[in-house]
């Protein structure tokens, strides 16, 4: 069945966080798709809404079924269903974890440059973000596992949120790295919290390794984060799993989540998921492809028309990291610049700590049209900030 990819949708005025710009602003930032969910989603929302009741509910085992066995067709790896903790979402279930299994003055671990929130999850709740910042070599992205282990041996590192697949970076961590990484956790007791909210979204031949699939002794010191959300552009139903293979480990987060009251969904939340996990892998599959043709756009259109901007290929995600070191050492003044001049509004890099100062990010899941606006309103901006 094709599926449209390419019909621009308006979205101004639609409380929408991303689009919540000026009239001739054009959004390509947060991880947000301007693409309209699988139908099958859809199908199963109007369903739900025209039932007209919308109480108090639990959570079926039908939807733990569809999440394992989503994963078993996608990634071929079965979760227990006992492994699994439904929760309204990712980042407030990291921040349930931040409080419930780690003390405030505590080290958090994650290699930056990462995703911002994090860092939110982590000093919002007192405890103090550690770094062990990734290592540009030559354009690739790679571990110091050296000071990885020094920074997880300090006794106040007591957990690390590890990012599979990264953003902004889009790397897809191999099953060897991630069970060093693992291995290393266990050696220094310093429990994983695994986001794995783009794991569906692997590209151009990649696959990913879920963190629960690694061996047993590992896997139990982990807890994954899931979501549809991202897959099939639902963030705003509120849906995520937690895959937590080791009970003692689970009995704490599950109360920690429902001390927080994130536990219990909507109306809409599982109907969606179970439709999501059962009927979208076609959908799925067809926009991976779309993804994918986005992002050599980019590549081509970079090449051609704006040569010192190099693009680091994301192996997942639609999140491209452009790196703009030719042209300046701050990615934040220059991601002002452009919108002040062109209405294109990029994330500044700097907000991923780490090295991200030289670099932007760039949201390419989008119709071709839009795609093709922003990058001829990126190369304006360029040629504007290079002539000042």
């Amino acid at each position: 069945m094709p599926y449209d990819f390419e019909t621009v949708i308006n979205r101004r005025d639609t409380n929408s966080v991303k689009w919540d710009v000026k009239p001739n602003e054009l959004p390509m930032w947060v991880a947000d798709m301007d693409f309209k969910t699988a139908p099958a989603i859809t199908a199963a929302l109007e369903k739900r809404a025209s039932f007209g009741i919308f109480g108090y509910e639990t959570i079926p085992t039908a939807y733990y079924e569809a999440v394992a066995d989503w994963w078993a067709t996608q990634h071929h790896f079965r979760p227990q269903l006992d492994w699994l903790l439904f929760c309204t979402g990712v980042v407030p279930a990291i921040s349930s974890m931040v409080r419930k299994l780690t003390t405030p003055g505590d080290n958090i671990l994650v290699q930056a440059p990462v995703y911002n929130i994090f860092y939110h999850s982590i000093e919002n709740n007192g405890r103090h973000t550690l770094s062990s910042d990734l290592i540009d070599h030559e354009g690739q992205y790679q571990i110091d596992f050296d000071d990885l282990e020094a920074k997880m041996a300090d006794p106040l590192t007591t957990m690390m949120i590890l990012c599979n697949p990264q953003n902004p970076i889009g790397i897809v961590w191999s099953r060897e790295t991630l069970q060093q990484i693992g291995e290393l956790a266990l050696k220094h007791h310093v429990v994983i919290v695994v986001d794995e909210i783009h794991g569906d979204l692997t590209l151009n031949g990649h696959e990913y390794t879920p963190f629960a699939s690694l061996t047993p002794v590992v896997a139990a010191n982990s807890v994954s984060c899931a979501s549809p959300s991202k897959t099939f552009n639902v963030a705003a139903l509120h849906a995520a799993t937690l895959i937590i293979p080791d009970a003692h480990l689970r009995a704490q987060v599950s109360r920690g989540i429902n001390n927080d009251e994130l536990a219990e969904p909507n109306s809409f939340a599982i109907p969606g998921s179970i439709a999501a996990y059962r009927e979208g892998a076609d959908w799925v599959t067809a926009l991976r492809k779309k993804l994918s043709d986005n992002q050599q756009q980019v590549q081509t259109f970079m090449q051609q028309e704006v040569p010192q901007i190099h693009v680091v290929e994301a192996q997942a995600t639609y999140l491209i990291w452009l790196d703009v070191r030719q042209i300046t050492p701050d990615s934040a003044e220059l991601a002002s610049f452009i919108r002040a001049n062109t209405g294109l509004f990029l994330s500044a890099g700097d907000v991923y700590r780490g090295d991200g100062r030289r670099y932007l990010r760039l949201n390419v899941a989008c119709p071709t049209s839009e795609l093709m606006d922003g990058l001829n309103r990126l190369k304006v901006g360029i040629q504007a900030y290079l002539k000042r």
